[in-house]
């Protein structure tokens, strides 16, 4: 019999996170999932399984991040992968976004990801053994218009993660982020998307064309979202994770166009790159 693993999974009532929590479970293993409010429906909705623990816990609280991890330990004994999928999208340009509503998405997208890798990381630490697993998006691989203050969030979560993982190295404990491309979730709808009330007519054909389209593609995303949990199961079970994984051929394709438009700025401003070094 495999040993039972024990998982910590933020925004774990819909979307990415009641997926990968469904998913674990199918596999045997053990899940401490984290709602901001009603527990039990959560529980009920999964039937209410013996190796579910479901925790009410706001990411952007960090007593409640300490206590929710605190509670895992005392329940399981050890949390080996913590999956920090809690997060919003705000669709605005970046004029647009008031002081606010940027504030409320790092908050949340940001700084609640460090709270609850703060809270879990001091135990992971102690047994030298984890996994930490970021969630981010395509948004934090390159920009796109009217997503900006939204990517810029994911952003922080890519270079984080990066330099988390050459930290945790030497401890025995594993970082990556995933950067999933336009999946058939939730995020799209009102009860998930913030959209700006302040929208700018001079942007109507960039950001307002990006706010029809949002519209147009929701539930038509060309992800899908039990693949995606199956994926970071396999990536949870990895002996040598990867600190990047991009899922979804859209993210591939719009990594790629980037880096090779990157490439070609470099070409053309050589020069200018290599020449601003001291001369001794």
């Amino acid at each position: 019999m495999k040993k039972q693993k024990v998982w910590f999974i933020t925004g774990a009532s819909r979307g990415f996170g009641l997926e990968i929590t469904n998913a674990v479970l199918a596999t045997g293993d053990k899940v401490v999932a984290t709602v901001r409010s009603k527990p039990e429906s959560l529980a009920s909705q999964l039937n209410n399984p013996a190796d579910l623990t479901v925790v009410t816990m706001d990411v952007t609280n960090e007593v409640q991040t300490k206590e929710a991890a605190a509670t895992a330990i005392t329940q399981y004994g050890h949390i080996d992968i913590l999956v920090n999928n809690a997060g919003y999208g705000l669709l605005a340009g970046v004029e647009e976004a008031s002081a606010e509503e940027v504030r409320n998405n790092y908050e949340t997208n940001v700084f609640g990801l460090l709270n609850v890798t703060r809270a879990v990381l001091p135990y992971m630490r102690k047994q030298g053994s984890g996994h930490i697993i970021n969630i981010s998006s395509v948004g934090g691989l390159t920009g796109y218009i009217g997503w900006g203050i939204y990517g810029s969030t994911k952003f922080a979560v890519e270079g984080i993660t990066e330099s988390l993982s050459q930290e945790l190295a030497p401890l025995g404990i594993h970082a990556t982020v995933v950067a999933p491309g336009f999946f058939r979730t939730e995020f799209l709808d009102t009860t998930s998307l913030t959209r700006t009330g302040n929208e700018i007519s001079d942007y109507s054909a960039t950001v307002g064309n990006m706010r029809s389209f949002a519209t147009q593609v929701n539930k038509k995303q060309p992800g899908d979202p039990k693949k995606l949990a199956d994926a970071i199961v396999r990536l949870g079970n990895a002996s040598r994770p990867p600190v990047h994984l991009p899922l979804g051929n859209d993210t591939l394709a719009a990594f790629r166009s980037k880096t090779l438009q990157f490439e070609q700025d470099i070409k053309e401003w050589y020069e200018v790159v290599t020449g601003t070094d001291h001369d001794d």
